[in-house]
């Protein structure tokens, strides 16, 4: 048998691996564009077949399928169809889409890769030769039944963007305050010293400091699912150019309520299709939220690590797991590993914001946007590398992180800016000489105010009472 067998579109033969669903349109795609090797990711494959199930129920319902058109299809064949959708959905073909990033911008050989795989499979099931030049499904004329790749591909990159962000995101960033948050509970009576400016600063609990960052990702939580709403409009139903040209007045809104139902997410139709098909801001506004959690991810991490330097001769305040060797030459060093994997995942989406950001604007022209697979790719890579990241820090970090309780209470007694809470009783300028005094003598400020007898010592006491200082005082 030979490896290729010969397949026909309307610029000619093509020949194709023999034994590949797809067809011409995707082979001389895999011929035009050897540029980076990278396929579109598979859940924005996916998603194509969950907006090629819809659309098959759309026109079902509107009987475009069985009707009296052209190359009507039975009952039983639309059936078939739509379970090949499901076989895409599913991840059964995920082989079978090869189509470089590096594309033509539309999207357009992705999209006839898809309508090509789901024609051929639905040949196969019904027991045909989906090698036979005449296809009883066809690609165009039942897969791709009232649709353009213009609106269909901004449609799942929407579908696949929102539905990983529902899906993976949110319950990561949700686990990672949960982690956050029993820490911070943990912790609550552990005092230690502030830093601003990376200097001495007042005292405040350990717990008080992981309740904050366990506050940022709360935000991130909010920002992401703002996210998800940028992407709730889709195009689908515009078709080339946003007219609607070839489909059914009611197809888009018809599309949009199965694949809400599908994905459990509110999809509705576009306002305004000219805008949906031309232009991508809704998911530049997405990706802007995520470089925002990124940006809180990259502070967490650092924070973290910061707390955790030494262990001799940094803050150590927190022991991390020790999750791998640190050096090739230094004996018995480990280092913030999972802190670093976080920085730098975090470091990629802002950079990925930049590619968004430009194919959204430069993009854009007229009735399309030429840029949607590289933007498709690069949405879904920041949602997959923060989930996963976020996963893995909460498991190999923050999870096993112990309070080193002595390290943390032993530098707050040593501390200039405990004279701060004698503000009240002497007074800034006092209070300043005091704290430059110690400084020069190395005493601390409850020994210098001993030793002068600044206040009483019942006062004194409650006026240098660390925990007292990590609340308002009436």
């Amino acid at each position: 048998m030979s490896d290729f067998r010969t397949e026909h579109d309307s610029m000619g033969d093509v020949q194709v691996p023999a034994q590949a669903y797809y067809g011409a349109q995707t082979q001389r795609a895999v011929e035009n564009f050897p540029v980076s090797g990278w396929a579109l990711p598979p859940a924005l494959i996916h998603a194509m077949g969950r907006v090629k199930h819809a659309c098959g129920i759309a026109n079902r319902d509107l009987g475009k399928l069985t009707g009296s058109g052209k190359n009507p299809i039975s009952d039983e064949q639309v059936q078939v169809m739509l379970d090949a959708c499901r076989e895409v959905v599913n991840g059964d073909l995920d082989a079978e889409f090869p189509v470089d990033v590096f594309q033509t911008g539309s999207g357009t050989s992705s999209n006839m890769n898809v309508n090509e795989v789901i024609a051929n499979r639905s040949i196969e099931l019904l027991g045909g030769d989906r090698f036979d030049p005449e296809k009883q499904i066809h690609p165009n004329d039942h897969v791709n039944m009232g649709q353009s790749t213009n609106d269909t591909f901004p449609t799942a990159i929407h579908v696949a963007a929102a539905y990983e962000i529902k899906n993976q995101l949110v319950p990561a960033l949700s686990g990672f305050v949960s982690a956050l948050r029993t820490k911070a509970e943990q912790w609550d009576q552990v005092i230690k010293i502030g830093r601003t400016h990376l200097m001495d600063a007042t005292p405040l609990r350990l717990g008080q400091e992981f309740g904050g960052f366990a506050r940022q990702i709360e935000l991130s939580i909010e920002r992401a699912e703002s996210a998800l709403s940028a992407l709730l409009e889709l195009p689908v139903g515009g078709t080339a150019v946003g007219s609607g040209i070839n489909t059914h007045p009611e197809f888009g809104a018809r599309v949009a309520a199965a694949l809400a139902e599908d994905t459990g997410i509110g999809f509705i139709e576009a306002v305004d299709h000219f805008e949906a098909n031309a232009q991508r801001d809704g998911l530049v506004e997405a990706h802007g939220s995520l470089k925002t959690i990124a940006n809180t991810l990259f502070n967490v991490a650092n924070n973290i690590r910061w707390l955790g330097s030494g262990p001799r001769c940094g803050f150590y305040e927190v022991s991390l797991p020790s999750r791998q060797p640190g050096s090739s030459i230094m004996p018995g060093k480990v280092n913030p590993v999972m802190s670093e994997s976080m920085m730098q995942v975090a470091a990629r989406v802002i950079g990925n914001d930049q590619t968004i950001t430009l194919a959204g604007a430069a993009g854009g022209q007229f009735q399309l946007n030429i840029m949607m697979p590289v933007m498709g790719h690069t949405v879904l890579e920041s949602i997959e590398l923060l989930a996963s990241v976020v996963n893995a820090f909460v498991e190999f970090c923050v999870t096993e992180m112990e309070a080193n309780v002595q390290q943390c209470e032993a530098a707050v007694e040593q501390s200039l800016s405990m004279v701060t809470s004698l503000n009240p009783y002497i007074g800034y300028e006092m209070a300043s000489k005091l704290a430059k005094e110690a400084f020069s003598s190395g005493k601390t400020i409850r020994e210098l105010c001993i030793e002068k007898e600044v206040l009483p010592e019942d006062t004194l006491n409650v006026a240098l009472d660390p925990m007292r200082m990590t609340e308002p005082q009436k």
